[in-house]
């Protein structure tokens, strides 16, 4: 990238002339929380930005860490907020996770899966058709801690996959705490470490990182983390879609995951201001991430629509 594509403040370039990068981008990935909607609520000029990039024949992703929807829930939301998107450009974590299993054949080993997380994780999983126990089944559970107490847990476990969790306990804790550390060769899966997400457009809340902090905790153990910034989703992509990395954008909120996902796996990367991060925090001497470009919002596109009008 040339030195008039945008202006230089410190090493990042604030995107000042967005027609060079489309002129050069094919296939957009967008982050959804913080980029396309805030809790429930669609960040203003997005409607008509995908519309927009829709109409100059360029290829939409959306990729979200959030493990709380499937993919087909996914796309009843982008109905629901007035947004076009098909389930097949939607790439959640909790995807992620199933397709992870898939492919290191976790079915074959004849073992079953528990669960830490929503019903978005739940129904990746039914689709892959991989045994889980947990989930939504095990919501206001407690374990008998008087004398003598003790919890169960089932020894054909062979992963704990850990999701976003509104109703995590600490009979979900004990229990994946039980595999991880009991069953030999039992995997511990993240579908991300969040450490913040947007549940309301009120204020951040507490992320994944803090359910699989608790795992992390009582185990000793490193999760194999499946969304972002890891690369099975991009692999997916690329493989299924056969487009190059060089034509591809990821657009996001968070320097850790989103941008950092873009530097990790060859894409240009665009860093938007509507969500967790602040220009402070980007310009910051202690940030060591820095994206190729910044904006405010994605909306910034639609100067290129005006300037060619």
């Amino acid at each position: 990238m040339t030195a008039t594509q945008g202006t230089q403040v410190g090493p990042v370039k604030k995107l000042n002339e967005p027609q060079k990068l489309l002129n050069k981008t094919n296939i957009f990935i967008f982050d959804c929380d913080g980029v396309i909607w805030r809790g429930d609520s669609v960040i203003e000029g997005v409607p008509e930005t995908l519309d927009y990039l829709r109409a100059l024949g360029k290829r939409l992703f959306f990729v979200t860490n959030n493990s709380t929807k499937s993919r087909a829930q996914y796309a009843k939301k982008f109905e629901s907020l007035g947004l076009n998107a098909e389930p097949e450009e939607i790439f959640s974590s909790s995807f992620a996770a199933a397709a992870y299993l898939e492919q290191t054949k976790f079915k074959e080993t004849g073992k079953k899966v528990y669960v830490i997380g929503e019903v978005g994780i739940e129904d990746e999983l039914k689709l892959v058709d991989i045994p889980f126990i947990g989930g939504e089944a095990d919501k206001g559970k407690t374990p008998n801690m008087k004398k003598g107490g003790f919890l169960e847990h089932d020894h054909d476990v062979g992963a704990v996959v850990v999701g976003f969790d509104r109703n995590i306990n600490y009979y979900k804790i004990q229990f994946a705490q039980l595999c991880i550390n009991e069953n030999e060769g039992c995997e511990f899966i993240a579908t991300n470490t969040d450490a913040v997400t947007h549940l309301t457009d009120a204020q951040e809340w507490a992320g994944n990182g803090s359910m699989v902090g608790a795992i992390k905790g009582c185990t000793g153990q490193e999760p194999t983390v499946v969304g972002k910034p890891s690369p099975l989703m991009i692999d997916y992509i690329v493989e299924k879609y056969d487009v190059s990395r060089d034509e591809v954008c990821m657009v996001g909120d968070r320097l850790d995951t989103d941008v950092l996902f873009g530097k990790n796996n060859g894409l240009a990367s665009l860093l938007v201001l509507s969500g967790v991060t602040t220009e402070e925090k980007l310009m910051s001497p202690e940030n060591k991430i820095q994206p190729d470009f910044y904006t405010e919002t994605i909306a910034k596109f639609l100067d290129s629509k005006a300037e060619l009008n």
